[in-house]
């Protein structure tokens, strides 16, 4: 990308596109064009393809998504297929009318089949069925990924895509309904602590294995592949290294600095034992994250005192 480059950032209030924006800002990238939901539904074609038209974009960056928890997809997986089928193909068939030659389409790693072994490959797409609580979502961005690569394979523009793991940090959702892991259970926490319970209750049993990479160094990375990447193989962002729930779950205790105990609720979904990512594709174009998890959950409880009474 060039410093001058109309970058089109879709989805640039969410915790991803936010941390894209600001390292772009940091980076010294001039024209940043931002939309929000209100300003343009990115699921009205005809909407989507009139600012395309009018703008002069360069670069697009897909970030946008109807996300939520496991309860959200388990409970409308018709409104988590359909709207982010919507946002895919009208953003990226009306980058394509429009000559944008370069753009980046983000994914999930809920894309990998739920037996699949670990760490989990770029190669392992299709090779069974994906995990039930978010299925829809799934399939959704299989889609978006398969049109990046067909408009790549077919007229040969640079549309790649990225597969994150778990993200968190700065920007991040803290919502009893809405939250994933790491939000979801520091606000717990650090409620308890405030109204100084004995203990608090965890969903699953804690076995489980999670990856996460803060939110700012996926936006390093992606800004990186954007300048370094040229290719139709998807790349998985992550940092190769998961951990057990339930040694999170004490690292969060350790940081908001609350000294009761965590009992697990087994009767709640807690989704497959292990998920992590293979990320040697990316380690051989020269990244690799710099922010490790202790570091980055003191970052974003820091982030979270900043909010509280927001």
């Amino acid at each position: 990308m060039k410093l001058n480059d109309n970058i089109y950032v879709a989805g640039h209030r969410g915790l991803l596109g936010s941390a894209i924006v600001r390292l772009l800002n940091e980076k010294g990238y001039k024209n940043i064009i931002t939309r929000t939901s209100k300003d343009l539904d990115l699921r009205n074609s005809a909407d989507v393809e009139q600012f395309f038209k009018s703008n002069n974009i360069d670069v697009v960056i897909l970030s946008a998504a109807k996300v939520g928890s496991i309860e959200e997809n388990k409970k409308y997986p018709a409104e988590f297929l359909l709207d982010n089928l919507q946002i895919e193909t009208n953003v990226i068939s009306s980058a394509f009318k429009n000559n944008v030659k370069n753009l980046l389409f983000v994914s999930s790693s809920c894309i990998y089949p739920k037996n699949s072994p670990q760490p989990l490959k770029e190669e392992y797409l299709f090779n069974g069925p994906l995990e039930d609580e978010n299925e829809a979502y799934g399939i959704a961005k299989i889609a978006g990924l398969k049109l990046c690569e067909y408009y790549s394979k077919e007229y040969g523009v640079n549309y790649i895509t990225v597969n994150p793991t778990n993200l968190y940090g700065v920007g991040d959702i803290f919502d009893p309904m809405h939250s994933h892991v790491i939000p979801a259970n520091m606000m717990k926490i650090y409620n308890a602590k405030l109204e100084k319970k004995e203990s608090i209750k965890a969903w699953g049993s804690g076995k489980a294995y999670r990856e996460f990479l803060y939110v700012d160094d996926a936006a390093d990375a992606i800004i990186f592949l954007l300048n370094n990447y040229k290719g139709k193989d998807i790349i998985n962002l992550g940092t190769g290294k998961s951990i057990q729930i339930k040694e999170l779950l004490e690292l969060i205790k350790e940081i908001v600095g609350y000294p009761g105990e965590i009992i697990f609720d087994t009767n709640k979904a807690e989704g497959v034992l292990r998920r992590e990512l293979d990320i040697s594709k990316l380690k051989d174009l020269g990244w690799q994250p710099k922010i490790d998890l202790k570091e980055g959950l003191k970052r974003t409880y820091d982030y979270y005192l900043s909010q509280i009474g927001k």
